[in-house]
């Protein structure tokens, strides 16, 4: 029965549809951040696998069928942008300024910290995508020569995090504007966290999204530069 599931092509599409669902009802009925339901789904798919012995690559054999949505996803996310054109107009040069100066600190920050840990060139360059969007963090660390792998989870992670703490950090530190609140979450955290900005106001969801692609342009051309550096 197990082998039968495992290599059916609909069981990871199933597995990941199902995880996310059981992981928005658990959110709605506790409203805790610790529930994210990306988190949620993680975690019952990690769990799923152990419990029934089905390794990594059966489940990603059909799940990996979701990963070619990334793309046109990202492109969807102009929708809100467009609804929103006035604000971008108003605002540009303040959300351009805004959104490289994420990009230059975020991969400042990864250089600093290779420096610290004594990170070889090849990690410095694997982490150097990390805030943007999975289907250009690939290509850009093929071409950096890095582990792609541990670029996509350090991807994740940092999406993760975004999601889940990002409406807080901004909170935290005092940051109301709704532009200003879409822009740090979406140089920040990409998609997965423009999905939060989204929750928290149109507004905040347009100017993530536009700082997403954006975002993902600059981060190519500033980690290319970066990669000398180390």
């Amino acid at each position: 029965m197990i082998e039968f599931i495992s290599g059916s092509m609909f069981f990871g599409i199933t597995l990941s549809i199902v995880a996310y669902g059981v992981g928005l009802l658990i959110m709605r009925r506790f409203n805790i951040f610790i529930f994210n339901p990306l988190l949620v789904s993680i975690a019952l798919t990690i769990i799923f696998l152990l419990a029934t012995g089905i390794d990594y690559q059966s489940y990603n054999n059909s799940a990996k069928y979701l990963s070619y949505l990334l793309t046109p996803a990202t492109v969807c996310l102009a929708i809100p942008l467009y609804e929103q054109i006035m604000l971008l107009k108003k605002n540009f040069t303040a959300i351009m300024v805004g959104i490289a100066a994420g990009v230059f600190f975020g991969l400042l920050t990864i250089f600093v910290m290779a420096l610290m840990f004594a990170l070889g060139h090849y990690e410095y360059v694997t982490l150097l995508p990390k805030s943007i969007t999975t289907a250009i963090g690939i290509g850009l660390s093929e071409e950096l020569a890095g582990c792609v792998p541990i670029t996509v989870t350090s991807i994740m992670i940092t999406g993760l995090f975004g999601n889940i703490a990002g409406k807080g950090i901004c909170r935290l530190f005092g940051i109301e504007h709704p532009v200003a609140k879409g822009v740090a979450i979406g140089t920040s955290a990409h998609v997965m966290g423009t999905t939060k900005a989204m929750e928290m106001g149109e507004v905040e969801g347009a100017m993530s999204s536009l700082s997403v692609a954006v975002a993902g342009g600059m981060t190519v051309l500033g980690a290319i530069l970066f990669s000398t550096f180390l």
